[in-house]
């Protein structure tokens, strides 16, 4: 939600951390803001640019399985989906957004990896626009928030 309270994270270093990022080429502008947005706030955290990974799919549908590859390969300790999926005058735009978000979800539960699920889902082009900058800086976090956590729990 716009606006919704957040709560208080801890600040997390991304110090030594390799993150992931599957970005859909679907409403390019949009995913393009996302994704810059998120490499800048990675990159404050302490990640380093060659421990990013950054790939693009033809959209959000595509992107489960391009983060089930990198989640195999076992060389991230979190990874990032990057979408933007806009209601049409058909039922498409609940398959894309169901499929998707179940999709990215069954990844990082199937191989315990956290992933930060950026994939926007709006009405229109101007509510994708208010959402992105602010939705790519808060996958970073997540990414990083997360993959710290686990590194706690293990």
């Amino acid at each position: 939600m716009q606006g919704a309270d957040k709560g208080q994270a801890r600040e997390f270093d991304g110090k030594g951390l390799r993150i992931g990022i599957v970005q859909a080429r679907f409403n390019q502008a949009i995913t393009d803001r996302l994704a810059q947005t998120c490499l800048e706030e990675l990159l404050a955290r302490g990640v380093e640019r060659r421990h990013i990974r950054h790939v693009t799919v033809p959209g959000a549908l595509e992107v489960p399985v391009a983060l089930q590859a990198m989640a195999e390969s076992e060389h991230f300790e979190a990874l990032i989906a990057l979408g933007c999926i806009i209601r049409g005058e058909t039922y498409h735009f609940e398959l894309v957004a169901n499929e998707s978000g179940a999709g990215v979800s069954r990844v990082s539960l199937d191989y315990r990896l956290p992933i930060a699920n950026a994939i926007l889902t709006v009405e229109n082009e101007a509510q994708a626009w208010a959402r992105a900058e602010d939705k790519g800086r808060d996958a970073a976090r997540v990414a990083v928030e997360m993959a710290k956590l686990l590194e706690e729990l293990s």
